[in-house]
């Protein structure tokens, strides 16, 4: 699947699934940029590994960050992928205002101000993939406003579908299941872990790459006839 002459942008592209993400696409002939919060090493060291990569620094806490993460495709864009978002555990007796507003901000907010940049500069018959979670449809005690803030990305991605489908332009979601990650891990206790490939009719935990191979295929030519879909790239987990 060739995007040869494509420029993509990829959010949290440092880590997991971001990180496989930005190689995967690289490797199918994309031009990528891709964003970091904290690391600039990092980014530079995958911006030096991927040829033609470029890393800016976007803190998805600040929304003014989105012009600063566009900057670099001004000229031409073809390929978004909102993949950045945080999973802290917010039990609902625990929860404040504060945690509220930083999570929806951070992971519903930002990509979809991003979604509408993106449409600025988008040429047409380009793709948006947005990065959600199985647990909009499996809820996980604790991680409820995760969830709620995927939701409503999801939401976002239907409805955009239909508006920027007259420019050839597909939009669509895709919900990993237990993807071996930092992330899993740290928001996981081992009795989780072992158990997700029990439930997974595959038999083990996802990799980054797995998921990397569904967002390249909606964003390649073989998936223009696929919009406003959201993709459960689970393994089979809770069928």
């Amino acid at each position: 699947m060739s995007l040869d002459g494509k420029t993509a942008l990829v959010t949290g592209g440092t880590r997991g699934i971001g990180r496989a993400i930005v190689r995967r696409l690289a490797r199918d002939g994309a031009r990528v940029v891709f964003t970091y919060r904290d690391s600039k090493a990092a980014g530079e060291e995958l911006a030096g590994e991927v040829p033609g990569a470029v890393a800016v620094r976007a803190d998805q806490a600040e929304v003014g960050a989105v012009e600063v993460m566009f900057g670099p495709v001004r000229d031409g864009l073809d390929i978004l992928v909102n993949n950045a978002a945080i999973n802290p555990r917010h039990p609902l007796a625990e929860l404040t205002a504060a945690d509220f507003d930083h999570v929806m901000t951070v992971n519903a907010k930002f990509p979809v101000l991003a979604m509408r940049e993106a449409a600025a500069v988008m040429r047409d018959g380009g793709a948006i993939v947005n990065i959600s979670t199985l647990n909009t449809v499996v809820p996980s005690p604790g991680h409820a406003l995760y969830g709620a803030s995927k939701a409503v990305l999801e939401q976002f991605t239907m409805v955009a579908a239909r508006e920027l489908g007259g420019r050839g332009i597909t939009v669509n979601a895709v919900s990993p299941g237990a993807t071996d990650t930092d992330l899993l891990r740290a928001t996981n206790p081992p009795e989780n872990l072992a158990q997700a490939p029990l439930l997974t009719a595959l038999g083990r935990l996802g990799t980054p790459d797995d998921i990397a191979a569904v967002v390249a295929f909606l964003a390649g030519p073989d998936g223009r006839w696929i919009t406003g879909q959201n993709i459960r790239a689970t393994g089979g987990l809770f069928l």
